[in-house]
């Protein structure tokens, strides 16, 4: 992780134009280049609202008042157009079956790029690029119908990709898949961030992989930031957490069971749990 401001929201608020409540109020949130940042909160906290900001889609295709600012990467979010932004920022959604309309793996790649106008000789490294970045070489030819769970998202992952994005958010991209294709995803973010250097941010509710890989942890309630920090400083905070409706690492919760305590420090890793069961012994 870098030192270098990439993305600042200030004062962010969005009410859709039938809501009731805002999705979004008060928020304030700077990201640095190259950071893993974890979104936790319960389904209507807000975390696809925020994302749908980061890459324009509110306030340009869905209508309600936002007030505020999104930068991301030196654009504004609010007066670019989300073409623009999308060459920024890549987007993932929840459920990768509903995402797929083409015929071969390799067409569902070069949709986003031909909405981009990318030259069809430019197309086809880029696509095997992207296909390889997400360990499907030579699926190019297959149906996106006939891959299994963990391999469309991979293949939604593959189609942002190719679009040479500065920022991937990820939309509780694991919570259609069974454990192993949970794995292969958060292996790919976990890839993109640490070895690529992209700035990765994930809404997701698997705590434990975002206590294992994320720089910081933004915990959002009813459109609001309730807690922001590092993984240990949140997760440590078990009771607030409980109040928010919302778990954290089981080797956390054990260790709180055992005695542990917040102010002196709770592991939230097996790693870090392995340690500290070691000091005490």
């Amino acid at each position: 992780m870098t030192d270098e401001l990439y993305i600042s929201i200030k004062d962010l608020g969005f009410t859709y134009a039938q809501g009731t409540r805002p999705a979004l109020s008060d928020i304030n949130i700077d990201i640095a280049r190259g950071e893993y940042v974890g979104l936790v909160g319960l389904n209507g906290a807000g975390k696809t609202t925020l994302g749908l900001c980061l890459n324009g889609i509110i306030p340009h295709m869905i209508m309600g008042e936002q007030v505020g600012t999104v930068s991301v990467a030196g654009h504004d979010a609010g007066s670019t157009p989300v073409r623009e932004i999308a060459r920024v920022v890549g987007m993932v959604f929840d459920n990768p079956e509903f995402q797929m309309s083409q015929i071969t793996a390799a067409e569902e790649v070069a949709l986003g790029l031909e909405n981009l106008g990318v030259p069809y000789e430019e197309m086809l490294p880029r696509i095997a690029a992207a296909l390889d970045m997400v360990g499907l070489s030579g699926f190019d030819e297959r149906s996106p119908m006939g891959l299994s769970g963990g391999q469309q998202q991979r293949l939604a992952i593959a189609s942002t990709l190719a679009m040479r994005p500065q920022i991937l958010f990820m939309d509780e991209p694991t919570s259609n898949l069974d454990p192993l294709g949970k794995a292969e995803v958060f292996e790919i973010a976990r890839r993109l961030n640490q070895e690529e250097g992209m700035t990765v941010i994930v809404a997701e509710h698997e705590v434990e992989v975002l206590a294992e890989y994320a720089d910081r942890i933004i915990v959002l309630n009813e459109g609001k930031i309730a807690i922001q920090g590092t993984p240990a400083e949140v997760f440590a905070q078990v009771g607030r957490m409980a109040e928010l409706g919302l778990r954290v690492p089981q080797v956390t919760e054990l260790a709180r069971r055992v005695g542990g305590d917040a102010a002196t420090g709770l592991p939230v890793t097996t790693d870090a749990a392995l340690r500290w069961l070691e000091a005490r012994a």
